[in-house]
């Protein structure tokens, strides 16, 4: 009988210890205070519109008017009767003060997957960032609005090393349009130099389940500093006070910051906190080729060299354009075997990363595939590498039989 009774009280206290765990991680949140935004993608002003993604979307096709069909997407300014009137009329985009600034709009494919791919470079290892982006369900309350509804899944990741998954969960109609903003935070692991954001839409499309985005943020997270505590130095005792009871001088503790278990302080009403999903922790990556296996499209296909470069430490810094007439060429790129870039496509603009070159990183291989041939034949790029003050411009020509591997060497 006293075994049972005490068995009972030890489960009664394991409970109660669990329910107050629980009620204090429900509200952790970081206590930051974030610097000007270090990424901004508004999507952009006035004509012509410029594409942000940086792969286009599977089973999304980009068009140019302000209501895009099932599967479709655009950059729109506004949007007006759009579906005898089952969308929500915007007359501008969210971004405030911005003229003829433009939204992304996305009608849904029938089926889920996705619809945004963005390539992120310049981020610093080992820091915490807050993401925060900007959606509006654009169905009204009724018709189609309440059989399907947004529900966005967005990864964060470098390479192969997934560092966060959000989740909006489920993107209510309304019966006027509705701007919510969700945030969260994501720390970039050592030795990541390209971050990947890309986002899902996890519901059925066809009748409802469309939505707008607009103003993806990127920004710094700093802790506050703590305010210094000094310490009161009590004077000499005079003579006739050395015999008194001396009182011991308060200490005032200053409570070590828990950067998981602060508050947030100035907390956006409008701003609605993205569920976080665990993922695998990220790993740091190595330059000892040995070690990590050789992927199937390297393995698979020949990797002539075409330059080998010499350089001091340095940090290079890598540009890849489109080398020609921009014809939808995309490329993966891998260094020292580990996936670096995915289903890049080549333009005007270029895809940059850094790599870096020193006694710990000596050697370095950087292996561009060819995902596709684009509309001309072979898939043909421009790299520009920069490093210790020069600059070098290689002319790179893959196929599907073929890759182009360039290695750099430290300098003894």
């Amino acid at each position: 009988m006293y075994k049972n009774r005490l068995l009972s009280i030890l489960y009664f206290i394991f409970i109660l210890m669990a329910c107050c765990f629980f009620k204090q991680a429900k509200g952790q949140q970081y206590d930051c205070n974030f610097k000007g935004p270090v990424i901004n993608i508004d999507f952009g002003t006035g004509e012509p519109d410029k594409e942000v993604t940086a792969v286009r979307p599977p089973n999304y096709h980009k068009v140019n008017f302000v209501c895009p069909n099932d599967g479709d997407y655009t950059y729109a300014t506004y949007t007006s009767d759009c579906f005898g009137g089952n969308w929500h009329t915007l007359a501008e985009d969210h971004t405030a003060g911005d003229a003829d600034g433009r939204m992304m709009v996305v009608n849904a494919s029938e089926d889920p997957g996705t619809f945004f791919i963005n390539y992120i470079s310049g981020l610093k290892p080992n820091t915490t960032y807050e993401f925060s982006v900007w959606f509006v369900n654009i169905c009204i309350t009724g018709n189609c609005g309440t059989i399907y509804s947004p529900d966005i899944s967005i990864d964060i990741s470098s390479g192969d090393f997934k560092i966060a998954r959000f989740s909006t969960g489920v993107i209510s109609p309304t019966t006027q349009p509705v701007w919510k903003k969700y945030t969260g935070l994501f720390t970039v692991p050592p030795g990541a130099t390209v971050v990947a954001i890309k986002m899902d839409d996890n519901a059925n499309g066809g009748c409802g389940n469309d939505f707008a985005m607009d103003d993806i943020l990127i920004k710094e997270c700093r802790l506050p500093e703590l305010p210094v505590t000094i310490q009161p130095v009590p004077l000499p005792a005079k003579p006739d006070e050395v015999k008194a009871e001396k009182k011991p001088v308060p200490v005032i503790k200053q409570p070590v910051p828990a950067l998981a278990n602060a508050k947030k302080s100035n907390a956006d009403i409008s701003s609605v906190p993205l569920a976080v999903k665990p993922v695998a922790p990220a790993m740091v990556k190595t330059d000892n080729l040995s070690k990590v296996p050789v992927p199937t499209m390297i393995a698979t296909r020949a990797n002539p060299l075409i330059k080998k470069i010499e350089t001091e430490a340095t940090e290079m810094v890598i540009e890849l354009y489109d080398n020609g007439e921009i014809d939808g060429d995309t490329v993966t790129i891998y260094h020292n075997n580990q996936l670096l870039v995915a289903h890049a496509g080549l333009t005007a603009k270029p895809i940059t990363f850094k790599i870096k070159v020193d006694k710990e990183h000596p050697h370095h291989e950087l292996v561009m595939v060819a995902d596709n041939l684009g509309s001309i034949p072979p898939n043909t790029s421009l790299m520009i590498l920069t490093a210790a003050g020069k600059r070098y411009e290689i002319f790179i020509s893959s196929t599907e039989q073929k890759n182009a591997k360039i290695a750099v060497d430290l300098k003894e």
